[in-house]
């Protein structure tokens, strides 16, 4: 008898997982009324079977996207892409403005084409970009503290929510792993949910750098819908129909 109960219980943890895209080991603990410790071998035999995948503290569908490589293997993928899409996207700059600029390679080219803005404050939580704009004229730069993920090269957790608290900028440049209609923003680590979400809170608007690979995929933490996006700024493989999706919910959209 008990081994039918599992086997019920991870049909029904699967099912979950599938309708959820994301699902915790708690939240399973507690739906089941079993221990953690009986959800984690659940999921490691779930996973084991290619039925879902296991992440840091829960599972995620087996169709979505893989975690992403450190931010300095990515720097040679899509360059020219990225480039271009840097480009465009440091144009919607003004002189005398408050930016933020997230982490990413992507928000990096954005960074680099950073030329002839005058009087620009730049505030980010990334040490590579902090690096590229450090002796940058014309450019007051503020880096906020927290814990280094360094992955990344950036700083996220309490310490730095608790900066952004404090401030306002007047627009968002944001880099996401993965963006799509239904799933909205979503991103690898669970870690850096709120972090993201705190970066987004301090700008009424928020510019999403993405290239045509991200579009229409799902990863698994969701930091918010696709309707937060003020402006998508990504390259000409965008998928036209998935380029009206967007635009049909009031982000605009812009190809590099």
């Amino acid at each position: 008898m008990p081994s039918m109960l599992r086997r019920e219980r991870l049909r029904q943890a699967r099912r979950l997982i599938d309708e959820r895209s994301v699902v915790s080991v708690k939240e399973l603990s507690d739906h089941f009324s079993v221990s953690e410790a009986t959800i984690r071998r659940d999921l490691e035999e779930l996973d084991s079977l290619g039925w879902v995948k296991r992440d840091h503290g829960g599972a995620f569908r087996a169709d979505m996207h893989q975690p992403e490589p450190p931010v300095l293997h990515r720097i040679a993928v899509q360059t020219g892409e990225k480039q271009r899409i840097g480009h465009l996207a440091a144009g919607l700059v003004k002189d005398g403005e408050t930016i933020f600029i997230g982490s990413g390679t992507t928000t990096l080219a954005v960074a680099r084409n950073l030329e002839g803005v005058e009087d620009l404050t730049v505030i980010t939580n990334a040490l590579n970009i902090a690096n590229e704009l450090l002796h940058r004229t014309g450019i007051n730069l503020i880096v906020i503290g927290g814990q280094v993920r360094d992955s990344e090269l950036s700083l996220i957790g309490p310490l730095t929510e608790q900066a952004l608290k404090d401030l306002r900028a007047d627009r968002v440049f944001l880099g996401i792993r993965s963006v799509n209609i239904t799933d909205g923003l979503t991103n690898d680590h669970l870690s850096e949910l709120t972090t993201d979400r705190a970066i987004i809170g301090i700008s009424p608007e928020l510019i999403l750098v993405a290239d045509h690979t991200k579009l229409g995929t799902v990863s698994t933490s969701r930091v918010a819908p696709i309707t937060a996006v003020n402006t998508l700024v990504t390259d000409a493989g965008a998928p036209p129909e998935m380029v009206r999706e967007f635009e049909n919910l009031g982000v605009k959209v812009l190809l590099a």
